[in-house]
């Protein structure tokens, strides 16, 4: 691990996104909730933040770190679904990678609750959209 014990304490922000592509079927069930596994969106967002806040459990040399807030945000789309998280710390290490892996779990969960229905889901562009930090 990246010794970060000489680092000022600052408040860090870190926003990823991704997307989920689903068949328009699978919108439709999503949204009905007839999916067997139950709500798709309550699921995958309790996934994601329980992700990212074992972050350092995940990545072998992530710092574990304080959260202060977790936000988990999904938007249908017609090609599928857009996941959004924010992370907010006050810390010595930014925690782009707890938003990192809230979006990757959060995608996963809704691959896994909606496989028996689309064979030809696909995960992408997951990605670090911004990140900042000011001092407390």
């Amino acid at each position: 691990m990246v010794d970060v014990g000489d680092k000022p304490v600052v408040k860090r922000v870190a926003v990823a996104r991704g997307f989920i592509y689903l068949a328009k079927e699978t919108i439709k069930l999503i949204k009905a909730n007839q999916l067997k596994k139950g709500d798709v969106l309550a699921v995958a967002r309790i996934a994601g933040i329980q992700a990212a806040k074992k972050t350092s459990e995940l990545i072998p040399l992530c710092h574990p770190l304080a959260i202060d807030v977790i936000d988990l945000d999904l938007q249908y789309q017609q090609k599928g679904l857009a996941i959004e998280a924010t992370v907010r710390s006050t810390g010595k290490t930014g925690v782009e990678m707890e938003a990192l892996t809230a979006v990757s779990v959060a995608a996963l969960t809704i691959y896994d609750m909606c496989k028996a229905v689309d064979k030809k889901m696909r995960i992408g562009e997951i990605y670090l959209w911004q990140k900042s930090k000011r001092s407390v």
